[in-house]
């Protein structure tokens, strides 16, 4: 606008140029308001790309209020960084297409992570739409009717959103009685979760739901709901494939505290179905207290439980099902279950297994895990023999829990079981701080 005004001046001036002025003087007063005409546009394009550049490598912007929020993310490119002061955010919160790149982030963050700020309420506190490259640190999310955070691809399948890291959230009393999740991820790739706390979901949805997510990680975790038998903490369907879930805690977790697989309507398969709910799934050094079956394989076609423990589940170790029957897809078949430990009570559990129709459970592989029955420890076999033959397994010796009565199940010097259940973590890898 300033180029155009000054360009009208100047027109105005060559309207009233006197006439005895010589053609030469007329040349040079064109010749300059064709050069400021032309130049000056490209020199104030050049200062805005010089501030937007500044703003892209180096913004921190602190926000106070919920105005501030929402102005502050619509503003957002690459690079900044929106920092939250403690207090209460109003939620209901919907943002397209945050993109950050791999050097510079758009990270939105609690300033400070002893004193974290809220965001509350609206059918999702947070949604956001095809995402990438994006951070959330050091937030709650509470009171959403519906999702506590959901990110998706914004239904365009061949777009996911990608690159995205969960950090120190607490996520909880969020949803009703219907299929509401803490955490809903719907064609999410190459992403973490990391050190969030997620409690009281839907009691028919999943402290974490993902449908068509590919490459994550989900580790330092803690989920409790204690409330339904419907619910399960960590979902993976829909296509969902090379997903690890490691060194999180689950406590009474819901029905299915990690259900691998799931029954997903073919339409919200992302890739389109391959044959299988969930592939290439790995749960690793995770404790899992109560639940009526902390693991449930459902539709996999190939996954790994290992290095687990597993106390007093309260109805099956173990779900092997099938729940989507199209004859386009493989029977459940192809996981390990391996080196866990299973600490269980008879008069609690109806079978160590749950076999459903349409599955192959012989395909199944069961070694190196250390089995104790708490109310008859002279017990040397499982409850109910498992489909398949288990080799170099310990059955019958107490694991020695450090203190499982105040819930420590870390295992006391001179356990038996010290080659099985979750590993100890090398110094030099201890996180400095759970975030919960």
């Amino acid at each position: 606008m300033f180029a155009l005004r000054r360009l009208d001046d100047r027109q105005r001036k060559i309207k009233s140029f006197p006439a005895s002025k010589t053609r030469w003087g007329l040349f040079a007063f064109s010749l300059a308001t064709f050069l400021t005409a032309t130049t000056a546009p490209i020199l104030f394009a050049s200062q805005i790309a010089d501030r937007r550049e500044l703003v892209t490598q180096n913004a921190n912007v602190r926000v106070h209020n919920s105005k501030e929020l929402q102005q502050a993310v619509q503003a957002a490119q690459a690079g900044t960084t929106i920092l939250l002061e403690p207090g209460t955010y109003r939620g209901g919160l919907t943002f397209n297409r945050l993109h950050g790149t791999s050097d510079h982030p758009i990270v939105i963050m609690g300033v400070d992570p002893d004193n974290l700020p809220i965001i509350h309420g609206g059918n999702s506190c947070l949604h956001l739409r095809e995402p990438a490259h994006l951070e959330l640190r050091n937030l709650v999310l509470t009171g959403a009717w519906a999702n506590g955070l959901n990110i998706d691809d914004g239904g365009t399948f061949n777009t996911p959103a990608h690159h995205v890291l969960l950090a120190g959230l607490h996520i909880h009393k969020n949803g009703s009685n219907g299929n509401h999740d803490g955490i809903k991820f719907s064609g999410v790739d190459d992403f973490r979760i990391e050190n969030c706390t997620i409690e009281r979901w839907g009691k028919k949805g999943s402290g974490i739901d993902m449908v068509g997510c590919h490459r994550g990680v989900v580790e330092n975790c803690t989920f409790h709901d204690g409330d339904s038998s419907f619910a399960n903490a960590v979902q993976m369907k829909g296509g969902s494939s090379e997903i690890t879930v490691n060194r999180c805690r689950f406590d009474d977790a819901g029905g299915r505290a990690i259900n691998i697989g799931g029954s997903t309507g073919l339409p919200y398969f992302r890739p389109k179905p391959q044959g299988f709910e969930a592939k290439n799934i790995t749960v690793s050094d995770c404790t899992f207290i109560g639940s009526m079956a902390p693991i449930a394989f459902v539709g996999v076609d190939g996954s790994k439980v290992h290095h687990n423990t597993f106390y007093r589940p309260t109805r099956w170790v173990i779900r092997i099902l099938q729940e989507n029957q199209g004859s386009d897809f493989t029977p459940c078949r192809k996981g390990i279950f391996s080196n866990n430990i299973i600490a269980f009570q008879t008069d609690e559990l109806a079978s160590t297994i749950n076999i459903g129709s349409g599955t192959d459970p012989k395909s199944f592989k069961f070694s190196k895990n250390f089995w104790y029955c708490l109310n008859r420890p002279g017990t040397t076999r499982p409850a109910v023999q498992l489909p398949a033959g288990e080799t170099e397994s310990i059955y019958g010796h107490d694991p020695k829990f450090s203190d499982s009565k105040k819930g420590d199940f870390r295992l006391a010097p001179g356990s038996p079981a010290r080659d099985f259940g979750p590993r100890a973590i090398p110094k030099e890898n201890a996180p400095v701080d759970a975030g919960n």
